[in-house]
């Protein structure tokens, strides 16, 4: 299991990472998209879900026609790990 992060880590690896937002409650960070339609947007889930996989990650994520949205935490660590972090810039890579 990987190391919850304290807030001053979150704080710092959050200011490195674009588009991301901390959730009100601090325990996941979340990021929504938006795109030309459903298939495109499939398209996205699609290739998060293989990253997931591969990363050994599970995030949670809801869609809506063109609109994705993305919670990513460590149901193990309760709460945000680096493994979050990481996840995040990876998807970060496919938009």
């Amino acid at each position: 299991m990987a190391g919850k992060l304290d807030a001053d880590e979150i704080d710092r690896a959050l200011s490195e990472l674009s588009g991301w937002e901390l959730s009100p409650d601090r325990t996941a960070i979340e990021r929504s998209y938006k795109f030309k339609n459903f298939s495109a947007a499939w398209a996205f889930l699609s290739r998060c879900a293989l990253l997931a996989e591969k990363m050994d990650h599970h995030p949670d994520i809801s869609n809506s026609y063109s609109s994705v949205r993305i919670s990513l935490t460590s149901h193990d660590a309760g709460g945000l790990t680096d493994r979050d972090f990481r996840m995040a810039r990876a998807i970060n890579g496919l938009d």
